[in-house]
C-alpha cells in the first residue's frame, strides 16, 4: 500500500511523505518507521509505479532477467501470463535490454491484441484456442532462449520442449494452479533437460532488495523519457477492493492491479 504521512513521531518520517507499507488496504494506518519504506522523488514519475514497475512487480521481472536467466543481447524469450503486472513489465524491460523475439501467452484476444500492440512484443496467442505446445511451437518455430514461467502447468512443458540448448527457464509463479490446485502434473520429456543443457531456478523476490537501486537506475530515466510506458488496471473506491482481488485471480486485469482509494 502507499499512503502519505499525516502524522509522525519520527523525523525521517515527516508529515507528507509517501511511503510503501504492508498493512493492507485501508484508509488509514498505524505504522511503526520499520514497517514504512519512504519513497524516492521522481519528477515525472506516477506514484502507482512504484507498485508497479518500480515496486515488487517491477523487481520481479528485472531481477528474473538480469539475475536469473541473465539475458543476453539478441536472446529469444517466451512469457507466460503475459499480460500481467510481471508479465507485461517483463516484456518491456526486455525489450529495452535488446531482447529478440519477444513471444507471450495470454487469456483473451484483446489481452493478446494487447501485448502485441502496446507492450512490444512481437507474437502472442491465447492458450484457450488449442494446445499450448502447438501454440507455442507456432509463434516460436525456431525455439526460444528463455522462458520466463508464470504459470506452470502446460506452458511449462511447452517451453521446455522449445527450449534451444543452454536454455533457462525463471520460475516465478503458478498462476495455473491459483483456482485448480487439482490440475495435472507437468508433463515433458525429461531427456530434455540433459541433452540440451537446460537450467531452471525459481526465486523469491524479497531476496534480491538489494537489486532494487539498480532497477530504478534502469527504468526511471525510460519512464520520465517515454521509452517505457506503465500498464495498469485502476479500480477506484476502497468499497471495490475485494472485487478488484477476485478480478485479478480470475485474469480480470491487464497490467498491475490497482485500487486507488478515491
Amino acid at each position: 500500500t502507499l499512503g502519505r504521512v499525516i502524522d509522525s513521531r519520527d523525523p525521517a518520517l515527516p508529515e507528507g511523505e509517501i511511503v510503501l507499507h504492508r498493512h493492507g488496504w485501508r484508509t488509514h494506518s498505524v505504522v511503526r518507521p520499520d514497517e514504512a519504506r519512504r519513497l524516492p522523488h521522481h519528477d515525472g514519475v506516477p506514484l502507482s509505479a512504484h507498485l508497479g514497475i518500480l515496486g515488487g512487480t517491477g523487481l520481479t521481472a528485472y531481477v528474473g532477467l538480469t539475475r536469473i536467466a541473465q539475458l543476453r543481447e539478441g536472446e529469444d524469450l517466451f512469457v507466460s501470463a503475459a499480460a500481467g503486472g510481471v508479465g507485461t513489465a517483463t516484456g518491456r524491460l526486455a525489450r529495452l535490454m535488446g531482447a529478440g523475439r519477444l513471444v507471450g501467452s495470454a487469456g483473451t484476444p484483446e489481452k493478446v491484441a494487447y501485448l502485441t500492440e502496446r507492450v512490444g512484443y512481437d507474437a502472442a496467442f491465447d492458450y484457450h484456442a488449442g494446445p499450448v505446445a502447438d501454440l507455442l511451437a507456432k509463434a516460436a518455430p525456431t525455439g526460444i532462449d528463455v522462458y520466463v514461467d508464470n504459470v506452470g502447468g502446460d506452458h511449462l512443458g511447452a517451453a521446455i520442449g522449445v527450449l534451444r540448448e543452454h536454455g533457462r527457464v525463471v520460475r516465478v509463479g503458478t498462476v495455473g494452479q491459483y483456482n485448480t490446485p487439482d490440475a495435472p502434473p507437468v508433463r515433458f520429456d525429461h531427456a530434455d533437460v540433459v541433452e540440451k543443457s537446460l537450467r531452471m531456478e525459481g526465486f523469491l523476490v524479497r531476496n534480491h532488495q538489494e537489486v532494487r537501486e539498480e532497477l530504478y537506475e534502469f527504468a526511471v530515466p525510460r519512464l520520465v523519457s517515454g521509452q517505457l510506458a506503465l500498464d495498469e488496471t485502476v479500480v477506484t473506491g476502497f468499497d471495490r477492493i475485494v472485487d478488484a482481488f477476485l478480478s485479478m485471480l480470475r485474469g480480470g486485469n491487464t497490467g498491475k492491479m490497482i485500487v486507488r482509494g478515491s
